[in-house]
């Protein structure tokens, strides 16, 4: 985690009160909205306070580039809030709180019943939840006829290398929502989607099972991040792999 690497003026201005009027963002927000707002000036209006080595606009900075981008804050722990000059335990929880609601309305996209018919959109309804997890974990997207989203289940959660899932926690989540198909996710830790043997044999009882029950898998989608896939793309999908043909 990168601290210091900075050079303070002989008189820093640690909270939003004490910076001059024309830099506070609070100011500025009123006048033109949020949208005029930089991303540092946007934590700095939720940091409120820097430390007494680093002002808030200074401090926000370092954040963000700490964690790559303001998007970056998604995946975010406690103890990365915490490891930053001027964050406290309360700060952090207020943070962590923050955007773990941006997370889930990224999650529900607004409220829209959103149709999820390709891998690429599974990926992107599922990686503000699925980014930066530590352990795999089992989703089943229960949909309709027209392929809207009914409801996403998280079925069963693991160990850092491993998911255990079975077609009959699986398809009874899909019969209880009254599903006509389903999609099923797991995410890798590691970043890399590359299916294992074990991935390739759930995917094949699954299958079977779909086809007894009479409720179409649709796919199954290992969730990964762009930055570790060698393909760059982030996910893996059995269905474009023609293993569900």
């Amino acid at each position: 985690m990168i601290k210091d690497s900075f050079h303070a003026d002989s008189r820093p201005k640690f909270t939003l009160g004490e910076l001059p009027p024309c830099q506070r963002p609070q100011e500025r927000l009123e006048q033109f909205g949020a949208e005029a707002l930089s991303d540092a000036e946007l934590l700095a209006m939720l940091l409120r306070s820097g430390s007494k080595k680093i002002d808030v606009l200074t401090l926000a900075n370092i954040i963000i580039r700490d964690a790559g981008s303001l998007a970056g804050l998604l995946r975010w722990r406690m103890e990365d809030f915490v490891a930053q000059h001027g964050i406290g335990n309360v700060k952090a929880l207020q943070l962590i709180t923050v955007f773990e609601v941006a997370r889930r309305i990224l999650q529900g996209e607004g409220g829209k019943v959103p149709i999820i018919d390709t891998a690429e959109k599974v990926f992107q309804h599922l990686q503000p939840i699925s980014t930066g997890i530590e352990v795999e974990k089992f989703w089943v997207l229960s949909l309709n006829r027209k392929n809207r989203l009914i409801k996403l289940d998280e079925v069963t959660k693991g160990t850092a290398t491993s998911s255990v899932v079975h077609p009959r926690e699986t398809f009874r989540t899909a019969i209880a929502n009254g599903a006509a198909a389903i999609i099923v996710a797991h995410n890798h830790p590691s970043g890399d989607p590359a299916p294992s043997r074990a991935d390739l044999q759930v995917t094949r009882r699954l299958h079977e099972s779909s086809k007894v029950l009479d409720i179409d898998l649709l796919d199954h989608v290992i969730l990964g991040n762009p930055s570790d896939d060698p393909r760059g793309i982030g996910y893996y999908s059995f269905n474009e792999a023609g293993v569900l043909d």
